[in-house]
């Protein structure tokens, strides 16, 4: 059986790994269009960003493994067609027909016009080169604004700081990760931002960019000598929705991350997945669903049929704060947030609907996550839950 594989991240390396392991034996080939092998995006905007971490640590394995493994590495190379009636790939003015495709073309980051074109110098955070960029620009007494308040731009914004930058963020709502966390807990990371430095607006809108800085929709000024915009991502499903796949914000797969071709497999940020447990479509955009995708994916692709139910994890590191955070609230929401431990220092929180914990996280305390992914989906007392 030849397996094709168009992109070159975290899913398709994860998936190579797995095919192997499972004893495929057939042809592997995989096409990015990044010129490096794949290689582990999270430490672009914490360890590597900081410092702390170099740039060897972040690839998955080095080009002698894949040697090793017989896969064939189209490094630097674009797919501009999929024809999926003949089952081949065109790359190059060449054919590259498969039995099995994964598609895990991951996400491109949302860009805003405004900054783009004001002639500022603007930056934007995916690649291994947007981190060389921003390491080259974070020194002390830079002043740097960044634009949205979520992951992303909440690390650029520790790491800018650590270097001894000038940091103001701006953000729409009225805290920072507010959608994902809830007003309860956001508060913990507007409050650790504020505390190490950085100028927080929020509830802020901007009215223009140029003359050397950023001016917001309340005629205040912000002076930058580089701005970041960190405003979410899209996924990559333009190879396949011209192929005639279902995609919807990503490519739609099912439990078993199969797409609407039964010969076509989606991993990683691009796959917008029917979950099982949650009983919904989620497209998760996290370091721990590529592995874990491309893993299962591989398993689908030799025949295996079981769903892929894992939960959404996330994890970040900002100055001296660590978190894991384990589920999904979904569009429904929450009706109850329980904390548990001293909020301002090490804890936990549950998110709960009906007395369903719908997700959990801890702060600083790196013994909980196991008893938090035991605890999310369990249906229960928020006064006991408060005692433990």
């Amino acid at each position: 059986m030849r397996v094709v594989i168009v992109g070159a991240g975290l899913a398709a390396a994860n998936a190579v790994e797995e095919l192997r392991s499972q004893g495929h034996e057939g042809s592997i080939e995989v096409f990015g269009q990044e010129p490096h092998l794949p290689y582990n995006r999270p430490p672009l905007s914490k360890g590597l960003l900081l410092g702390t971490e170099d740039e060897d640590s972040i690839f998955v394995h080095d080009e002698q493994w894949y040697a090793d493994r017989s896969v064939d590495l189209h490094l630097d190379t674009v797919v501009t067609g999929l024809d999926l009636d003949r089952s081949h790939l065109l790359v190059g003015g060449e054919e590259v027909p498969y039995d099995r495709l994964l598609i895990a073309t991951g996400a491109t980051p949302r860009r805003l016009p405004a900054a783009d074109e004001s002639g500022l110098p603007v930056a934007y955070l995916r690649t291994l080169e947007d981190n060389r960029r921003l390491r080259a620009a974070f020194e002390s007494g830079r002043k740097v604004v960044i634009i949205g308040g979520g992951w992303i731009g909440l690390e650029v914004a520790a790491a800018a700081r650590t270097a001894g930058a000038e940091v103001a963020l701006v953000e729409s709502l009225d805290l920072p990760l507010l959608r994902v966390l809830g007003p309860e807990v956001a508060a913990t990371f507007a409050d650790l931002h504020r505390a190490h430095g950085v100028d927080l607006r929020l509830g802020a809108t901007i009215d223009s960019f140029g003359d050397g800085g950023v001016r917001l929709g309340d005629g205040s000024e912000l002076a930058a000598d580089l701005v970041v915009v960190g405003i979410g991502v899209t996924p990559n499903d333009a190879l396949a929705a011209a192929a005639g796949l279902d995609v919807d914000n990503g490519i739609l797969v099912d439990e078993q991350l199969r797409a609407s071709d039964p010969h076509v497999y989606a991993a990683g940020d691009v796959a917008n997945q029917l979950h099982p447990t949650l009983g919904r479509r989620i497209r998760v955009e996290h370091w721990d669903t590529a592995i874990h995708h491309g893993r299962a994916a591989a398993r689908a692709m030799l025949g295996g049929d079981d769903a892929y139910d894992r939960l959404p994890y996330f994890f970040t590191d900002q100055y001296d704060l660590g978190m894991e955070y384990v589920g999904s609230i979904g569009p429904d929401g929450y009706d109850e947030v329980v904390v548990c431990g001293d909020p301002a220092g090490t804890h936990t929180a549950y998110w709960l609907k009906d007395g369903l914990v719908l997700a959990g996280m801890h702060v600083n305390d790196w013994d909980a996550i196991d008893a938090i992914r035991a605890t999310v989906g369990t249906v229960v007392d928020a006064e006991e839950l408060r005692r433990r």
